[in-house]
């Protein structure tokens, strides 16, 4: 089956077509046949890149004004007779979407039928930065593949086993139960990826293991797996909670926000920029969002890029110490996103010092592990295992549509995570 992935921004439409099947998943040969982006939807000079495994990046700048007229675009140029990779859109047999917020609606992934668009719809007071336009995307994509299955794939799905100690906050009772204000995290899809794919690394049952997983990029996250379910997570009601990223805060005490608006004079929209854009990596260093030029400029001796480093691998350590006596115990944490992929002065700074936890960190395995593969950093013998394991958010939403399709999409939902209302 060739799945197409949609995941639709403000201003893009990122895309793959992945063949797969059910016996392929399970068999783990499926295979991204190609995947792309449209940037700056909306303007004149409009940009399409499309990579297809063994040729040149084919691309083209074109006025494209809106959703509907990017995926249309994307699908002539898949069917193109010479840069395409199938021979018409009839080839699609299914689309899956990227869906932020699912709220407490959705604990697996669905068939999108009308009573689900509206209640998609229903949860954009919950991330209106983000529904709004993977629900134009979604819209767009079914009026032109209208006799396909649309399959929605909700990043806080996964995190619907979190049990009510966990994603309860302490505030007035009645904020939950009148306006659904609890922790409901985020990269779910990357989460569930790969801690599965670091149970298959160390040849082990998935249900037998406690996995931190640490996904970290621009936005960071992290999540307590307990054999197979997410028990905690970084990310709350919004992605601004828990770890420093790259511009975002992460934990604050909330008290500062009154303080600041009455101190700087400074507005709730002011204050929310300066929250979302102007902190993290980069409002402490004061050089940038990006980690590779954060260690630029700690090898050249800027003590605020050292600083911003530091604070940013602190609260790595924090909540895997945290997660572990959450799940009371710990077999392995995993490094995934750009930065946990790709930076070993991260993931070696990170564990430092936790052979108490039982991680021994392999300093050469962990320099030289190759990027893009999945790679054991620490060493033989090491009783919690230190795995780097490359994510794949579009696979995860071409598998969940092959198995809602074949009816095996598990819930993830378990008994006692229900609050009462």
């Amino acid at each position: 089956m060739k799945v197409l992935v949609l995941n639709c921004g403000s201003s893009s439409v990122k895309f793959q077509v992945i063949e797969t099947s059910l016996e392929m998943i399970e068999a783990d040969t499926d295979r991204t046949i190609a995947r792309g982006i449209v940037e700056k939807i909306g303007l004149s000079d409009s940009r399409l890149a499309m990579d297809v495994p063994g040729r040149k990046t084919y691309q083209e700048i074109a006025e494209i004004l809106e959703h509907r007229a990017a995926v249309e675009r994307v699908l002539k140029v898949l069917a193109h007779p010479e840069h395409g990779v199938i021979s018409d859109a009839a080839e699609i047999e299914a689309v899956g979407h990227r869906m932020v917020h699912g709220g407490e609606k959705f604990a697996s992934s669905v068939r999108v039928t009308p009573e689900v668009e509206a209640m998609i719809e229903e949860c954009v007071v919950l991330a209106p930065l983000h529904n709004p336009h993977n629900l134009r995307g979604l819209r767009a994509a079914r009026s032109l593949l209208a006799n396909v299955p649309h399959i929605a794939v909700f990043d806080t799905a996964f995190h619907q086993s979190m049990p009510p100690r966990a994603f309860i906050y302490g505030l007035p009772y009645e904020l939950y139960t009148r306006h659904a204000i609890r922790r409901y995290g985020f990269h779910g899809t990357s989460h569930r990826f790969v801690s599965i794919r670091t149970a298959r690394l160390l040849g082990r049952p998935l249900e037998e293991l406690r996995i931190v997983t640490c996904h970290l990029g621009n936005g960071c996250s992290m999540a307590a797996v307990d054999r197979g379910h997410s028990v905690d997570t970084t990310m709350g009601f919004t992605p601004l909670e828990g770890l420093l990223m790259g511009t975002r805060s992460g934990d604050i005490d909330a008290a500062i926000i009154p303080w600041v608006m009455a101190m700087e004079e400074v507005t709730l929209a002011q204050l929310n920029a300066m929250l979302n854009k102007h902190s993290g990596l980069y409002g402490i260093s004061g050089v940038s969002s990006d980690m590779r030029e954060i260690e630029a400029a700690c090898a050249s001796g800027n003590k605020r890029a050292v600083l911003a480093f530091e604070i940013f691998c602190y609260r790595i350590r924090k909540y895997i110490g945290a997660y572990a006596a959450a799940m009371g115990g710990l077999d392995a944490v995993t490094f995934t996103g750009g930065i946990g992929e790709n930076s070993s002065l991260v993931r070696a700074k990170t564990l430092e010092n936790m052979e108490f936890l039982g991680i021994e960190l392999d300093v050469d395995a962990n320099r030289t592990a190759p990027r893009g593969t999945e790679a054991l950093i620490s060493r033989p013998g090491s009783r919690t295992a230190a795995v780097v394991i490359p994510t794949n958010e579009e696979r995860v939403i071409a598998r969940d549509t092959v198995r809602v399709l074949g009816g095996v999409m598990p819930s993830f939902s378990v008994p006692g995570t229900e609050a009462p209302r």
